[in-house]
């Protein structure tokens, strides 16, 4: 462990609480110090929940450690059943606890409770949050279900003649990014292919949910970072096969129609005739200087990252400059997709490794995390956020999907607008010393309310404007150029850079990179008007 500012992932415990507050009727017992109860914000806070998470903690305190800690896992524990009589009960412990070695799944299970106890062992120096979500579910699904698993050996049974065939979705959790929405959207893909959803879980299941799981007929795996682990369990115990294809974006989409239809044995062919996603039609209908060739760097979960890099690239006509996860335990999985745009994949959960390499990359749009929003803003460049960790603004109140066909056309929206939005700016910047545009003009719809500082000498020098492709700010100038900075062997003079600003901000970064091009291929040190000029009219040809 070490200090940081910033973690893309919490310890595993808070991956236990996304899956017990996700679910109803399951609590969750955490032998946790006092100063480990902070979660409670995760949800309340970011994710607006209206009650707080179904955790209990035993909070001790320094002076309980002179003492027998053991007892308060105890009296936590019976204390939470008669308050709360849940139908399941989760025990672990956070990471500074886990140092005591207190057991507190062992001594709950002692206490001859009338509910089923599932004892939970997450390596808190080991894992992180959403490994320790993956293995509370499998936990939670081998305790509940497991007694219904046939013996090993055992066919599984055929589907009744005229039942239509069912499914359960697999994944969703408390604290995911638009999980809520993803399930409404894929549950409604589903129900209009014929498909019965028989549990979603963890999200909003129950106990009694998770013990019919082996009844469907296959498994639908929305977030394998969560879901795959027990999915795949599933598989081996009650012979349920799962899917592999994650329905983000039109092709996506289509192929997990195919897959899924192929599972239930139906005919995916009128499922496929009635989509009808309008992101094809928008990225085909914007003009070109928008999307085609902007390149895209892409950093957040495996599950995310793989599927936005896929849309970047054959669906918005963007070029995939960089891609990576801070999950290593789909290291493989994103090197062999980063591997076939060409990049270098990017693992790491070190925050300013990825801003070094976005610097260095100098994409035309960021889809990353909250992070990413963060470092996007400090480099000056357009951002959309694509995947967990996010903020409170990533939770709408209004129906915003990921998945499925209304989740393609909320992508294309929240991709493209930030790219189309940075031409209002770059026209601000050109007429910035326009008697009715410069910074001290009042409002235009309230004429007489500027000051006498509303008008000023359009002699007066300014600075180039900032655009979003641009970097403004110290943190900026740390990582691309400065007017006079070096560029390999190449330094710009600062009228050239004056001029290149008059470039529209949608071509300027391809601008830069063909002067600089230029001038180094002819052992230009210095580019002036002339050399930005010159190199324009070569590449023009």
């Amino acid at each position: 462990m070490r200090l940081t500012v910033w973690t893309y992932e919490g310890p595993p415990h808070v991956g236990a609480m996304r899956v017990a507050t996700g679910m109803q009727g399951v609590h969750y017992v955490l032998h946790a110090p006092q100063g480990d109860t902070y979660a409670d914000l995760l949800f309340t806070m970011i994710e607006r929940r209206p009650s707080r998470p179904a955790v209990s903690y035993t909070t001790f305190q320094a002076r309980d450690l002179g003492r027998d800690t053991a007892d308060l896992v105890r009296e936590t524990a019976r204390d939470a059943c008669e308050r709360f009589k849940p139908d399941a009960l989760l025990v672990g412990s956070s990471c500074t606890a886990e140092l005591l070695q207190d057991d507190p799944g062992g001594l709950t299970k002692t206490l001859g409770l009338s509910v089923p106890v599932v004892p939970l062992d997450l390596p808190s120096y080991q894992r992180k949050e959403t490994w320790g979500a993956a293995e509370t579910f499998y936990r939670l699904a081998r305790a509940l279900a497991g007694p219904k698993a046939p013996p090993p050996g055992t066919d599984r049974p055929p589907r009744a003649e005229g039942a239509a065939p069912s499914c359960n979705l697999l994944g969703p959790t408390a604290l995911g990014f638009r999980h809520r929405d993803d399930v409404r959207e894929i549950t409604g893909l589903l129900e209009s292919m014929g498909i019965r959803v028989h549990v979603t879980a963890p999200l909003g299941a129950t106990a009694a949910d998770v013990t019919r799981l082996g009844e469907a007929d296959f498994n639908v795996v929305l977030y394998p970072e969560i879901g795959e682990t027990a999915a795949r369990w599933l598989e081996k115990a009650f012979g349920q096969p799962r899917t592999t294809t994650v329905p983000i974006g039109v092709g996506a989409t289509r192929d997990f129609v195919r897959e899924v239809a192929g599972l239930a044995g139906l005919d995916p062919e009128p499922t496929l005739a009635a989509l009808a996603p309008r992101l094809p039609w928008f990225s085909r209908s914007v003009d070109s200087t928008y999307l085609t060739g902007k390149r895209a760097f892409v950093f957040g979960d495996a599950t995310h990252a793989i599927a936005a890099a896929r849309v970047a690239a054959e669906e918005m006509g963007f070029e995939v400059v960089g891609l990576g996860t801070y999950m290593r335990e789909f290291a493989r999985d994103v090197r062999a997709v980063a591997k076939g745009y060409g990049v270098e994949a990017l693992i790491t959960d070190d925050y300013l490794e990825v801003e070094e390499a976005i610097a260095e990359a100098r994409p035309d749009l960021v889809l990353g995390t909250q992070m990413e929003r963060h470092i996007a803003k400090r480099l000056g460049l357009p951002c959309a956020v694509i995947s967990a960790p996010v903020h409170v603004q990533d939770f709408p109140a209004r129906h915003a999907p990921q998945m499925g066909v209304e989740g393609a056309n909320v992508l294309f929206d929240t991709w493209v607008h930030p790219l189309m939005m940075g031409l209002e700016e770059h026209l601000l910047g050109m007429f910035r010393e326009d008697f009715e545009f410069h910074a001290d003009a009042g409002p235009s719809h309230l004429a007489g309310a500027s000051g006498s500082s509303s008008v000023r000498s359009v002699a007066e020098p300014s600075a180039p404007p900032s655009s979003p492709s641009e970097p403004s700010g110290q943190g900026a100038a740390a990582a691309f150029p400065s007017p006079v900075a070096e560029s390999g062997s190449v330094v710009w003079a600062a009228e050239a850079e004056r001029e290149l600003h008059k470039i529209p901000f949608f071509v300027r970064g391809k601008a830069r990179r063909n002067t600089e091009r230029y001038a180094a291929e002819r052992g230009v040190h210095t580019i002036t008007v002339e050399t930005l000029y010159d190199a324009k009219a070569y590449f023009s040809r």
